[in-house]
């Protein structure tokens, strides 16, 4: 019960697609039981129960046990149609065995000592008998395999109310309705089901096309890094090795050659720092429509509101431009947002630019363990002197060198709001 109650409580904080497959799930399992209660309600009827004690108490035992295993049954053909498990051929047959002994019950009290309203109610009770199994079949077998399978049951109902004694106008008039109630089961199901397949279908493509985004920057950044360190290395290595070879025969010149290798390290210093500048340094515009596509890409509705960029300083829209990559990497990495909306506007002579979303408030910003990695990162040479760190502090330092200011925390509704002002004047 306590766990039933912790599920409701958490529906508001499920995905779209989550909502979504409980739903049809939960369909699903309605179908199967209202067709196994039905039947067991029906055979508890006044009609049925002056027949033999045998078959009156164990119709309802079976038309119960035949919702057990459907439901089960269901379960896993629901898995193995979406690709994520197996049916077990065990559990098919015991499903198949148990709602066959149920209509041979139906069909027995309908045959032992026929009454009119026995009579009445047999097409009611083999429709309504085999639908839970019918249901369950749609899902495990192709379209045109489960439409002939329809088939050949009503073909075998129509034949047992006749055998029943059924006059043949009453007979087909049910038996239409049985198929046709049925049939609009399984098509209801399988409809359903290949809707929620196609709906995670788009969520594995979206995953996977935010991966490949993420690594075809990490190769492009690897690529240019490569271009710029490759040949320096290289010398690095010859002029030390020769450097060795010229200190084991005592000459001097091992000194100079070290000296050319140390010149060389610095350049390579410089030329990294440059390369990791010309990588972060964004423009907004740009940085803005990134943010659209990647997060659009993760599954997260983003809006985006911009004014004016062309009156902005330059360096005002790199600064601005970094904020937006970070707080976009950190709606990504962190809490579990559906929604993100990003606004850039001109308020009371200052350029305010806002990022809000409805994930994890406190998510949002670095963790302490993540701002001991940074200490440690900058502690042991991570980021050169006077280069600005990552994270928050990181964008307070860059924000600060045009006159701004970095606030972040939680907003109205519980949503996690990061708000940059940079007063225009100041930054002109």
């Amino acid at each position: 019960m306590l766990e039933f109650a912790v599920r409701v409580k958490g529906w508001s904080g499920r995905s779209g697609l989550a909502k979504v497959d409980l739903y049809t799930r939960g369909t699903v399992y309605l179908i199967v039981w209202t067709g196994s209660l039905t039947l067991a309600l029906m055979l508890l009827a006044e009609p049925v129960r002056e027949g033999p004690l045998v078959l009156a108490v164990a119709g309802p035992l079976l038309a119960l046990a035949e919702g057990v295993l459907c439901a089960r049954l269901a379960r896993r053909a629901m898995d193995a149609y979406l690709g994520q498990g197996a049916v077990s051929r065990r559990l098919l047959w015991q499903t198949v065995s148990v709602t066959c002994a149920a209509i041979a019950v139906v069909m027995a009290l309908a045959l032992i000592e026929p009454s009119e309203g026995v009579l009445e109610m047999l097409p009611t009770l083999l429709g309504v008998g085999l639908m839970p199994l019918a249901t369950v079949h749609s899902l495990l077998v192709r379209n045109r395999v489960a439409a002939l399978t329809q088939l050949s049951v009503l073909a075998v109902l129509y034949a047992l109310m006749a055998l029943a004694g059924l006059a043949e106008g009453v007979a087909f008039s049910s038996l239409l309705c049985s198929g046709l109630l049925a049939s609009w089961m399984a098509f209801t199901c399988r409809a359903s089901m290949w809707v929620l397949a196609v709906m995670w279908e788009l969520r594995k493509a979206r995953d996977i096309e935010a991966r490949l985004a993420v690594a075809e920057e990490r190769l492009r950044f690897g690529r240019d890094l490569h271009d710029v360190m490759g040949r320096n290395l290289a010398v690095i290595a010859l002029k030390s090795e020769l450097a060795v070879q010229l200190a084991r025969r005592g000459r001097a010149e091992a000194v100079d050659q070290m000296v050319e290798v140390q010149r060389i390290a610095q350049d390579s210093q410089r030329d990294v720092r440059d390369v990791v500048r010309g990588y972060r340094a964004v423009d907004l515009r740009v940085e803005l429509e990134g943010a659209r596509g990647v997060l659009g890409a993760a599954g997260i509705v983003c809006t985006v509101v911009v004014g004016k960029l062309e009156l902005l300083p330059d360096e005002v829209q790199s600064a601005l431009g970094w904020v937006v990559r970070e707080a976009t990497t950190n709606v990504l990495r962190h809490g579990d947002a559906r929604r993100c909306t990003i606004s850039v506007g001109d308020v009371d002579g200052s350029v305010l630019l806002v990022v809000e979303n409805d994930g994890a408030g406190e998510a949002s910003a670095p963790t302490e363990a993540e701002a001991q990695t940074q200490a440690v990162r900058a502690a042991s040479g991570g980021a050169s002197e006077g280069e600005p760190g990552s994270g928050l502090a990181g964008l307070r330092e860059r924000l600060s060198a045009v006159g701004g200011v970095l606030e972040a925390g939680p907003g109205r509704s519980g949503r996690f709001r990061l708000t940059a002002r940079v007063p225009l004047c100041q930054s002109a």
